[in-house]
This record gives structure tokens, C-alpha cells and sequence, in this order.
């Protein structure tokens, strides 16, 4: 198994001054329909995930030196994503349960929903 956070945690989170990074692997077509504006935020879809690897992040989730949140629509991509970074030997990438959708319908609406 992998770490998960709630996404009342995450929200939580994204209210103190933590530092992490929240990694989206939604597609970008998806980002019109609902979005967190954080600037913790870092947007890396899965299919490039899947086309490139690893050098398909930003330097800052490569350095491994803050934790990295990782979500979707639902929570199933960001659930393989955070597997497969485990597997890559990244010490703290978390799935955040639930992912954006759930987000939207526990802690805050104006996210949106699709």
C-alpha cells in the first residue's frame, strides 16, 4: 500500500503555510472543468508521466525535498502515479483520497465538478 491524506486534510493544508507540492496528473483538458488555484500546485499529466518518466517532473518534486501530494479526478490515477514514484524510490508522495472531485464536494465547491 501508499500514504493517503482526506481531502478535508489537504484542505487543511493548503490553508497554513506548509510547504509541499501538490502534484495534479489530470489531463489539462480536464483542468478547464476543476482546479485548485494554489501556487503549491505543479500540473503534470499522467499520460506524459507515461510517455517521459520521471524527467517529466519539475526539478522541485525530483529533489524529494518537500512532500508531495498527488491527486486526480477520483483518486485512481493519482493512486498508480504515487505507487509508481514509490517504486522509483521517492520517500514522501502521498495519494490524496478521493481526488479533486471529492475535494470539490467536502471542502470547497467553487473548485468545480465534472
Amino acid at each position: 500500500m501508499f500514504p493517503e491524506i482526506t481531502v478535508t486534510e489537504l484542505g487543511e493544508k493548503l490553508k497554513s503555510d506548509e510547504k509541499f507540492i501538490l502534484l495534479d496528473v489530470r489531463e489539462l483538458s480536464e483542468l478547464e472543468y476543476a482546479k485548485i488555484t494554489d501556487s503549491r500546485l505543479q500540473v503534470t499529466p499522467m499520460s506524459r508521466l507515461a510517455s517521459e518518466g520521471i524527467v517529466a517532473l519539475s526539478e522541485s518534486i525530483r529533489l524529494q525535498e518537500d512532500p508531495v501530494y498527488v491527486m486526480c479526478h477520483h483518486g485512481s490515477r493519482s493512486a498508480q502515479v504515487t505507487m509508481w514514484l514509490a517504486q522509483q524510490g521517492f520517500k514522501n508522495v502521498v495519494n490524496v483520497s478521493g481526488g479533486i472531485d471529492a475535494y470539490a464536494r467536502k471542502v470547497d465547491s467553487s473548485v468545480g465538478f465534472y
